[in-house]
């Protein structure tokens, strides 16, 4: 099994599009805020600034040259100074869960990229606790975790160094 990080181009990003809304449709049962739109799909509102704003890096995950998920990388400019990148979003459709594809593809992703990160997960989503919980143990990494409200929603934000 190979599986690799492989950047969205901007002819992708219907695709991207696609898999945010199964990701948002997901992160619906942990937050009141998320609701279906008329077109029946779950729409990220600021999904046009990945396209716009430099330092918003968007990613297929992907198994064999086929796409299982998706990770939106932050960092500077779009950061301040305190970190140099932040995993926003990540997501593996279910079928390719919890077979080690993701501790593969961060590896490869910090082996890359080093520096200071940070990661946020709203604490009713257990499911994305344990994630991180996980990763920083299996790679070993030190972090820190604090809460924090973030729009009206509790949040475990985990901030570490690679």
């Amino acid at each position: 099994m190979t599986v690799s990080l492989n950047q969205v181009s901007s002819d992708e990003k219907h695709i991207l599009k696609n898999l945010y809304s199964l990701y948002l449709h997901d992160l619906s049962e942990y937050t009141e805020d998320l609701d279906i739109s008329s077109d029946g799909s779950f729409e990220f509102d600021s999904f046009e600034l990945i396209w716009k704003r430099e330092g918003l890096t968007p990613y297929f995950l992907k198994k064999d040259k086929m796409i299982v998920g998706f990770l939106l990388l932050l960092e500077r400019p779009f950061l301040n100074k305190e970190y140099d990148y932040s995993i926003n979003d990540i997501f593996i459709l279910k079928k390719y869960r919890r077979k080690g594809m993701a501790i593969a593809l961060l590896k490869e992703l910090f082996k890359q990229k080093k520096g200071c990160y940070f990661v946020v997960a709203l604490a009713k989503n257990i499911p994305a606790v344990i994630f991180w919980r996980k990763i920083f143990s299996v790679l070993k990494i030190d972090f820190d975790e604090k809460k924090k409200m973030i729009d009206g929603e509790e949040c475990l934000m985990q901030s570490f160094q690679i």
